[in-house]
């Protein structure tokens, strides 16, 4: 189980251009939304499912960083040691990305910066959560159902909680269904602005908010999506109302995952969800 990076060079050319292009500060300069597209023309790209070796408990879907595809992350998660769990690894569609000035590759939404200021693709945030709610909305009523991902897959699944507790998207349409873990490495927090208000605003999202278990892991050697932007995304999450958060820090991780992180990724999946009948609260 080695690092993730890329895993073909028209990927690490993404991971390179990424790294040169991207200054995400919070509160800082604000990039144009010129180039931004609709995501309208955009379709999804293949799934992969990795079946469970023991009883099924519980189905993740699990989504992969910008420029990738689920194949490859499928391929490291046969290899955890979680027999009780299905994962599900869709690819994102391919899209023109506006920090990339408008070169397409596999993408969950548009970006630009991450300044709490920048511009959100609610758009795009709410078609992938939506695809990711309708690929676990056929699962049976007695399996645990959660998201996870790295990067802006990470960033993904963390939209995917807001809606959870706000029990809405971004456009106001209904949520449909009730996460039971959430797992975020490398990543951060999109459309953060007014979600403490929002979550304040409604008992019943407070109530859901508390209750959620959230895991973010950041390297601090993080130089794509800099360990600052996931501190600031946990200690957000945890103002508002995610109280079930746990956040785990790794010095001179850089942006990829180490056989030690996704260790500590089993261990809490299977003390948070009960796997085996393991349960520590």
């Amino acid at each position: 189980m080695g690092v993730l990076l890329s895993h073909s060079s028209k990927r690490l050319n993404l991971q390179l251009l990424f790294l040169q292009t991207l200054d995400m500060n919070f509160g800082g300069p604000t990039m144009s939304s010129g180039s931004r597209c609709s995501v309208r023309a955009f379709e999804f790209g293949r799934t992969h499912v990795v079946r469970p070796k023991g009883k099924h408990q519980v189905t993740i879907v699990w989504l992969h960083g910008i420029g990738d595809n689920g194949s490859s992350w499928s391929q490291l998660l046969e290899t955890l040691p979680l027999p009780n769990i299905k994962w599900i690894c869709p690819t994102a569609p391919t899209r023109p990305v506006a920090l990339f000035g408008g070169f397409p590759c596999t993408a969950w939404f548009d970006v630009g910066d991450l300044s709490e200021d920048g511009p959100d693709d609610i758009e795009g945030l709410d078609a992938s959560a939506a695809h990711v709610a309708n690929l676990l909305s056929t699962e049976p009523a007695d399996i645990k159902i959660g998201v996870g991902g790295f990067s802006m897959g990470a960033a993904t699944a963390l939209y995917s909680a807001t809606c959870c507790a706000l029990g809405k998207y971004g456009n106001g349409n209904p949520y449909p269904i009730n996460l039971s873990a959430i797992v975020g490495l490398s990543g951060w927090l999109p459309n953060s602005r007014n979600l403490k208000s929002k979550i304040e605003g409604s008992h019943e999202a407070m109530r859901r908010a508390a209750c959620l278990p959230l895991l973010l892991c950041h390297g601090k050697g993080d130089d794509v999506v800099q360990y600052k932007h996931g501190e600031k995304s946990a200690e957000i999450l945890s103002t508002t109302g995610f109280r079930n958060l746990t956040f785990r820090t790794y010095s001179g991780l850089g942006h990829y995952t180490i056989p030690q992180e996704m260790e500590d990724v089993r261990n809490w999946l299977t003390s948070r969800l009960c796997l085996d009948g393991s349960c520590t609260y």
